[in-house]
């Protein structure tokens, strides 16, 4: 039933905002044009397209308002004024009572609010759909004062995204029932993905986790900055790391102006990607331009700056390695092999004609090589393999979503950097050394490092091992071995005897034989 009103609630705000009319207006056939005037009739939609969406999202919550977030990235699929309106949902979230952020602070660490920090800034700096920021001072424990921002955790945000996920897991189940593509889609395997990572989200503990992890994984890259996390300050609603002084990466005016490199940032941003991927299978899943700033100090000046680490991907070695050979073999234009590896993998039906799926994939990506970012959409391509995949039965793989996502966030970033950007030849190299770093004899080398402990221990452990097994008394059989070999045993005296008996017979005849001629003679 909650589900049931939550569905009319996402329609009335839709109706309220136009958004009908939104999306109407976009038809060009006069029988739409004049259903658009029916339905708009008596309703007061002066308000920009742009706002009027923006504020439809961030009314019905932060599930859409990362809907938004990600759209905003995407300027090459919505007009510029749709795209402006969206960029504000970045960072510029209306934010919530700064006296019910510290009531939160107060009663996660039981403490006043001067005795956790040395300052407290109450004016927000920033606000997001979970969260919001602000800067503070604090005392560390060597009793040096540290500049630091405090995320502290919407309130109420479970239940809001609790009715959400609800009505996207009963959707789900009736695309999987009624859609001929339900299983190939895996809609309900998708939004169980998605429903882990938003919770997963919501634990400003586990996000304050994953920022140290990516602070060490890119420890020695030298091309972006992780603030450091202080524990003594963290909660599961609160969360206080090292405040990061930088220019917002969508200020790309102001970045030329301060004299960064901003064709050298974006393919610095490839790079930092297809490691964070590839390399350690651990990667950013929210890029958005609101969670990246460049930094202007001296001493890391062009870094990039990353914040916000409530939602991160993770691959196996399995599908880093299946990944990496895909993105290898297309680059290399190998699209053969390409079909293959989705045939090896399981990601088609294993009858697939695999001649035939090469074909295919190659209509889709021949047409997009050599030609810089500008005149390129991978969203394009991928809507165009995603047809080649329906007509191939291609399975969609649950565990790349957010993969897919981030990919799509980097080139929409990218796009913002630099236009002339070729994608393909800046990774391609990067690849095609991981790949060979993972094959070659670095890697045995360092496999045989890694494991080199455990076979020291075991070595001296083989001879008694091997002792142990040789002298180890032959397995008892089992009672079905045992009642075949009983069985053999009574058919093979079955046949002696009757053997015997023929035999026995002959012989008989024989001596009957003898007898009779010796009378005769």
């Amino acid at each position: 039933m909650n589900r049931f009103f939550r569905g009319i609630a996402i329609c009335w705000v839709a109706l309220r905002h136009g958004l009908d009319e939104l999306v109407l207006s976009g038809f060009s056939r006069p029988w739409i044009r004049a259903l658009t005037r029916l339905l708009t009739f008596g309703r007061q939609l002066d308000a920009p397209r742009g706002q009027r969406l923006r504020e439809a999202l961030e009314e019905l919550g932060p599930i859409f308002v990362k809907f938004g977030q990600v759209l905003s990235t995407r300027r090459d699929l919505m007009p510029p004024d749709i795209a402006d309106e969206l960029a504000l949902l970045q960072d510029r979230v209306p934010p919530f009572d700064p006296e019910v952020a510290v009531a939160t602070i107060e009663r996660s660490f039981r403490k006043p609010l001067d005795e956790i920090f040395v300052s407290f800034d109450r004016t927000p700096v920033a606000s997001a759909s979970i969260a919001q920021v602000h800067f503070a001072v604090i005392r560390d424990r060597e009793g040096q004062e540290r500049e630091v921002a405090v995320k502290v955790l919407r309130p109420g945000m479970l239940a809001a995204i609790e009715k959400d996920l609800a009505l996207m897991h009963m959707v789900a189940g009736w695309v999987s029932r009624l859609s001929a593509d339900g299983k190939r889609l895996k809609p309900r395997e998708v939004v169980s993905e998605f429903d882990n990572y938003l919770h997963d989200e919501l634990d400003l503990v586990r996000e304050a986790a994953n920022a140290a992890q990516l602070r060490r994984n890119m420890a020695g890259l030298d091309l972006v900055l992780i603030p450091e996390v202080f524990w003594d300050w963290c909660h599961s609603d609160v969360m206080v790391m090292q405040r990061m002084q930088g220019v917002p990466i969508s200020q790309i005016d102001t970045l030329r102006d301060t004299g960064v490199d901003v064709p050298r940032l974006a393919r610095d941003g490839v790079t930092i990607f297809f490691t964070q991927v590839f390399r350690d299978g651990f990667f950013h899943a929210d890029m958005h331009p609101g969670n990246i700033m460049v930094s202007t100090q001296p001493e890391t000046f062009g870094r990039y700056i990353s914040l916000d680490f409530g939602i991160v991907g993770s691959l196996t070695e399995v599908d880093k390695e299946y990944l990496a050979q895909n993105f290898t073999a297309f680059f290399r234009r190998d699209y053969k092999r390409v079909a293959e590896l989705h045939v090896e993998s399981g990601w088609v039906p294993a009858d697939t004609r695999v001649n035939e799926l090469e074909g295919a994939i190659r209509t889709v990506c021949e047409p997009y090589f050599d030609r810089p970012l500008k005149e390129i959409s991978l969203g394009m391509v991928l809507l165009r393999l995603f047809q080649t995949s329906r007509r191939f039965n291609v399975e969609i793989q649950p565990q790349l979503v957010l993969l897919q996502k981030t990919l799509l966030n980097i080139e929409g970033l990218g796009r913002q950097l630099d236009p002339d950007l070729d994608l393909w030849s800046t990774a391609k190299p990067f690849l095609e050394q991981w790949m060979l770093e993972q094959l070659g004899p670095k890697r045995l080398w360092s496999e045989l490092q890694a494991q080199g402990p455990h076979y020291a221990k075991m070595l001296p452990q083989l001879p008694r091992l091997l002792h142990g097994y040789l002298s180890q008394p032959q397995p008892t059989q089992s009672e079905p071995l045992r009642q075949l070999l009983a069985e053999q045993k009574r058919t093979n005296r079955l046949l002696q005897g009757l053997l015997y008996s023929g035999l026995g017979f002959v012989l008989g005849l024989i001596v009957v034989q003898l007898v009779i001629r010796i009378r005769v003679l």
